[in-house]
């Protein structure tokens, strides 16, 4: 549940950046103050509570068709991307590179575990189907499948664009700053290879993507606080439901307290929408690892000792080949690389 609420912090923190980014290109809000991102995060939370008040398959099927807009764009933007990487008419003399998977000399162990959280903060969430095993239908059936092709797709969709990011914008130094600096990566990205309107469009549709996280971030705290209640306290406060059978008092309380995350920091650290991403992120991700541990743990006790959950042989290869890669990805992070070669290259994009 702490996960989750950090979570929302984030990206309705995303949603604020992305928002008042697309304002400011579009020349909407050709000028935003400083406090101007706090007005769309606002507005997301807002919003997220109010859909996640509402039967559970409204919002969803709303979001469902932005978000396969938004991830055809997408995926149109970075392929095109690619293409001209690899021709050679790239903007700027931007090339097709390997170089974006290899950990540069100097590297510090603060940098690797900033990337890290990168890397969980982009598969996190996977689980969430989970929370709606209550209301779901067939639950044995649909969340199994939508977890396990959540984690298959995000792997394939998060390791390609971000590897397209990376080569679109230079993996030199001065790239890579401009990569950092960027407030939209591929909405810049859009309008350097394809036009102002690729990249408006796609400004839009990561804002409300990141708004969409935001909603299953409210929907998956909501649902665990009210199972928490309801199985501790019984069924009163927190642990009610509303008219329409959703959580409404815990979805209240979610939003509040990702709400008042965001006002402590903006008040009392004088920090920024970008600035709360990370925080939030770092600490949402610290505390996933956790329960991630706990569930690993407790599912070795479950198949093994136990032996309360039978499991088929061959899907114990999965996990095990997972960790010998990543096992071998943190000892290359550490062990010089050879010169040269595809040992170079392969570990860091296998780990990823």
């Amino acid at each position: 549940m702490g996960a989750y609420i950090l979570f929302g912090v984030v990206t309705s923190s995303a949603a604020g950046v992305f928002g008042t980014a697309f304002l400011q290109e579009s020349g909407v809000w050709p000028h935003p103050a400083r406090w101007s991102p706090f007005v769309p995060v606002a507005v997301a939370l807002l919003a997220a509570l109010a859909l996640s008040m509402s039967p559970a398959k409204r919002g969803p099927r709303v979001l469902l068709t932005v978000e396969i807009a938004t991830l055809a764009l997408i995926l149109l933007v970075s392929t095109v991307v690619l293409v001209r990487l690899i021709s050679g008419d790239a903007p700027d003399g931007h090339r097709f590179t390997l170089r974006i998977s290899q950990v540069e000399p100097g590297t510090d162990w603060s940098a690797l575990f900033l990337g890290t959280v990168f890397g969980f903060l982009s598969f996190a969430g996977f689980e969430a189907a989970a929370t709606l095993g209550e209301e779901a239908t067939e639950p044995r059936r649909d969340i199994p499948r939508a977890i396990l092709g959540t984690a298959i797709f995000g792997g394939l969709y998060f390791v390609y664009v971000t590897a397209v990011e990376v080569m679109g914008f230079g993996a030199d130094g001065a790239g890579l700053r401009t990569f950092a600096a960027s407030p939209s990566l591929l909405g810049d990205l859009g309008r350097s290879y394809l036009g102002v309107w690729a990249g408006n469009a796609i400004t839009l549709g990561t804002t409300v993507s990141a708004f969409g996280c935001c909603l299953a971030s409210v929907v998956g705290a909501s649902r665990v606080m009210y199972a928490l209640f309801r199985d501790g306290l019984g069924d009163r406060g927190p642990g009610r439901v509303s008219a329409i059978g959703t959580p409404g008092a815990s979805a209240t309380l979610v939003a509040g307290a990702m709400g008042l995350v965001i006002l402590v920091c903006a008040t009392v650290f004088a920090a920024q929408p970008m600035d709360t991403f990370v925080w939030s992120g770092t600490m949402g991700t610290l505390i996933l690892l956790v329960a991630y541990a706990l569930t690993t743990v407790g599912g070795i006790w479950l198949i093994f000792v136990r032996r309360v959950m039978p499991v088929a042989a061959w899907e114990v290869v999965i996990p095990l080949g997972a960790l010998a890669i990543l096992g071998y990805t943190l000892f290359r992070s550490v062990v010089p690389y050879p010169a040269a070669g595809a040992a170079r290259w392969f570990p860091v994009v296998a780990g990823a």
